[in-house]
């Protein structure tokens, strides 16, 4: 019924005008006596053989939500009833900041995609903190950046504010420093700008009563020697698993016109599922599987879960692929792999 129906009427408007419209339309759905149940039997699927035990912590089943979709944690709990084993909220940063200007969200309809140019566009660390605080029993994951004026050798203590805000709120962290919409971000992807973040998190992390996981969130765009890099900076750092992929750069082979995909920002979607499945499988293979790895990217299908799965990743998670597919397609998926 989602692609039958509601998906044309909704892809006949603004991108961003939809993801807010949406936002408020699954609110007000909830706010009915009994309605989160109805959702929770419709499209939540519970087995024990979709359990996962990764980083120390037990997922209900390997299909999460990627950042960006719930950045300033304000739906977490109903989106948790479309039957996702985890919701990854972010990218936080430090301050409250507005984003890149609109537009900043294309549909790529024939390619099954979307460019983003959002630029971190959210309400501050401490009002989702605050929301946060409010969770009952869902696994939350804590994606935390750097504001767009923060300059890279002042980054540091962007992600030391938005990790102790954080910390007592969600249950592991990812590094973003990856992300293509804030200018020079992916600089600290750079093997000693990274490794110095890092040790410093790792640091805060073990003066901490009980640590939390932090991952860290690359991009598909590095090259093998890059991707190496990371495995030295996993290994040096002993930081718990790495989210491959963020959105790329990348518009090679693309149906959709020149005039959309020219876009500035990063994409991400069915264009992506090649790409970043070789990073996982890199990652996993050179790694002699050293450390867990979030397989996102290109994922639509229950066979894209088995590829990524098959290529190394311990857990998914999809952003794409669910605005395109609609709310049925993490029940589909794990009915799929149980």
């Amino acid at each position: 019924m989602y692609k039958c129906l509601i998906r044309p009427v909704l892809f006949l408007f603004d991108p961003e005008g939809v993801h807010y419209f949406s936002f408020t339309a699954i609110r007000l759905l909830h706010r009915i006596p009994f309605m989160g149940l109805v959702f929770r039997t419709f499209f939540t699927y519970k087995v024990p053989t979709l359990e996962r035990e990764v980083f120390g912590l037990q997922f209900p089943n390997p299909v999460g939500l990627a950042a960006g979709f719930d950045k300033d944690a304000k739906l977490y709990h109903e989106l948790s009833n479309f039957g996702f084993g985890f919701i990854e909220i972010g990218t936080v940063t430090p301050k409250p900041q507005d984003g890149n200007p609109k537009p900043r969200l294309f549909r790529l309809k024939q390619d099954e995609g979307i460019i983003n140019r959002m630029g971190f566009n959210n309400e501050g660390v401490v009002a989702a903190a605050k929301r946060l605080k409010k969770n009952k029993g869902v696994l939350i994951g804590g994606n935390i950046g750097k504001n767009k004026n923060t300059p890279n050798n002042q980054a540091q203590e962007d992600y030391l504010i938005c990790f102790d805000t954080l910390f007592d709120v969600v249950d592991y962290f990812v590094v973003n420093v990856s992300s293509p919409n804030t200018p020079n971000l992916r600089d600290l992807q750079d093997k000693e700008p990274l490794t110095s973040l890092l040790n410093v998190l790792q640091k805060r992390n073990a003066n901490k009563a009980s640590r939390k996981p932090i991952l860290l969130k690359i991009a598909p765009d590095l090259s093998n020697s890059q991707l190496d890099d990371i495995i030295d900076i996993v290994s040096d750092t002993q930081i718990d698993g790495v989210i491959a992929t963020n959105t790329t750069l990348s518009r090679s082979e693309l149906k959709s016109s020149t005039k959309l995909n020219d876009n500035a920002g990063g994409l991400s979607g069915k264009p992506l599922r090649r790409r970043s499945t070789e990073v996982i499988s890199y990652l996993h293979t050179q790694s002699n599987a050293a450390f867990p790895i979030i397989g996102v990217g290109g994922i639509h299908t229950a066979d894209d879960v088995q590829e990524k799965l098959a290529a190394g990743a311990s857990l998914v998670q999809l952003y794409t692929g669910f605005v395109y597919e609609g709310p049925a397609i993490v029940k589909r998926i794990n009915c799929a792999i149980k």
